[in-house]
């Protein structure tokens, strides 16, 4: 189940989130993670439990600049980013990896920094034996807005 944070919710009802120029970054969290249930936390200290990936190669990667869509044959909004890894040779983590969190990069601090959404589509869980850890994204962006 994928879903965008309420707070991310609000931060964009309030035009407090311009995705032109915020940066926008990945967090690979493995199966003991409560990001997956937390949708009220408003930055990622308020995660209860992160559990980040911990295999050897891993690395949060920058999403680059995203990009917004207005799909008016299905009444939404598209927010797509260019496929990424989570790192080029990434070996066995003490569990797999069951998802991520896309999250605003305030400043690099976990109580500024604030989850946008929670995404475990796309083949998770996925379990490292030391090759790159792509995610594509769908053609009709990651996340939509409706």
């Amino acid at each position: 189940m994928s879903f965008v944070y309420t707070p991310a919710k609000q931060k964009s009802a309030k035009a407090d989130a311009d995705f032109d120029t915020l940066d926008i970054r990945a967090i690979g969290c493995m199966t003991n993670t409560t990001a997956d249930t937390d949708q009220d936390a408003a930055n990622i200290t308020a995660i209860g439990t992160l559990d980040e990936y911990d295999g050897a190669g891993y690395s949060r990667p920058d999403l680059g600049a995203s990009t917004i869509t207005q799909d008016d044959p299905n009444n939404r909004s598209e927010i797509d980013y260019p496929d990424f890894t989570f790192g080029a040779a990434v070996a066995a983590g003490t569990r797999s990896m069951a998802g991520y969190i896309v999250y605003v990069r305030v400043d690099g601090t976990p109580g500024n920094d604030w989850p946008f959404a929670w995404v475990d589509s796309g083949g998770f869980p996925l379990a490292g034996g030391g090759g790159a850890f792509n995610v594509v994204i769908n053609a009709e962006g990651q996340l939509q807005v409706t």
